[in-house]
């Protein structure tokens, strides 16, 4: 058996070890949502290959799912996403609360000739905040709504993996606005931005990310006016996502998705200081967005969200990007995992002072 062969075989790297799956256990439910994710690449991988399918499937059945539809590329014809059924779902139903009706997955990018091009465009346009211009998430979108009309959103999971994390992150973001709070698993989901992470003085990382809060707010006043964000007011569609918490996993080594981190810790050190009002604009605009705005363009950041659950892998065992960024670690065994619940608060909605006035007195 190859290498590549045996890191896509679930008898030897997969959580085999759930066994029996305890539906009340977020770390089953967090395995199971990874393995899921984890099939559609072993699906797209092999798809020319006879056994392709047979090599995909134990990821799904054995946690007693069945693969109803997969989702492709209406220009490459790459699957990226898939579509599974629970299938005890009415038998188990009064016993398992926790187990979704169906889940929507969809898969990072592959360094593959078919994936490779779409894959990689795609990623560009989360950077440029343009993914709702995609195909694959028009696609993606049109698929979840036809399940939430039918069955409701209770019972519907979303889960993704890097590039498919922002695409489950955008649906999950759209269907919130409409009401329909999907259950949201989102693995090392891409946060475009420097990744201060990575330094080992807090002082620095502190005054960089304070630096870049205070860059941000002042374009706002620049591009939108003061007008736009006095005490008063706040943008409706971010607020009306705080009711909306996905599960965020992400390592603090991962240069794509650590940031996220910071990005939720920043904003209650910025509460503490007192500077609310920066913090309310800074935690819903991007620069990128905001000079997208300045130049006709109106986009809204698809990475940055309210609240959220946030899940780090604080494992000392794990080394180089293949690891920290990889599916495994979201189901070995034995994992340090922390994880805080972070939501919107009503001092960001309403500062007790003005924009102008916190940004004048820096």
């Amino acid at each position: 058996m190859g290498d590549l062969r045996r890191r896509d075989t679930f008898q030897v790297v997969g959580p085999w070890h759930l066994h029996p799956v305890d539906w009340s256990l977020p770390e089953h439910r967090r395995s199971i949502a990874a393995s899921l994710v984890r099939s559609i690449c072993v699906l797209e991988r092999y798809e020319k290959q006879d056994a392709s399918e047979d090599l995909a499937s134990t990821w799904w059945e054995f946690f007693d799912f069945e693969l109803l539809d997969t989702l492709r590329d209406p220009d490459d014809s790459s699957i990226y996403g898939a579509i599974f059924r629970y299938k005890l779902h009415r038998k188990n139903h009064s016993s398992y609360k926790n187990v979704p009706r169906y889940v929507i997955a969809f898969r990072g990018t592959m360094i593959k000739r078919r994936t490779c091009y779409g894959d990689f465009k795609l990623d560009v346009r989360v950077i440029l905040n343009r993914l709702c211009m995609s195909t694959r998430y028009q696609v993606a979108v049109q698929a979840v709504e036809g399940l939430v009309a039918d069955w409701g959103s209770s019972n519907i999971w979303l889960a993704g993996h890097s590039l498919g994390s922002a695409i489950a992150l955008q649906v999950g973001k759209d269907m919130a606005k409409r009401g329909y709070f999907l259950e949201t698993y989102l693995f090392n989901p891409p946060f475009p931005s420097t990744p201060t992470e990575k330094f080992r003085n807090q002082r620095l990382k502190d005054s960089i990310r304070y630096a870049r809060s205070l860059l941000t707010a002042s374009l706002v006043i620049a591009i939108k006016g003061y007008n736009s964000y006095n005490r008063d007011e706040y943008d409706p569609n971010f607020a009306m996502l705080s009711s909306w918490t996905p599960y965020l996993f992400v390592h603090p080594s991962d240069p794509l998705c650590s940031e996220y981190i910071a990005y939720f810790e920043h904003r209650e050190k910025m509460l503490a200081r007192g500077s609310s009002a920066i913090e309310r604009v800074a935690a819903q605009n991007s620069i990128v967005s905001l000079v997208s705005m300045a130049i006709g363009k109106d986009v809204e950041p698809t990475h940055l969200i309210p609240s959220a659950y946030l899940f780090i892998n604080k494992s000392s065992d794990q080394h180089g990007f293949k690891q920290v960024h990889g599916m495994s670690q979201w189901w070995e065994p034995h994992q340090v995992i922390e994880h805080k619940l972070y939501q919107l608060s009503s001092e960001i909605l309403n500062p007790a002072f003005d924009l102008e006035d916190e940004v004048s007195l820096v």
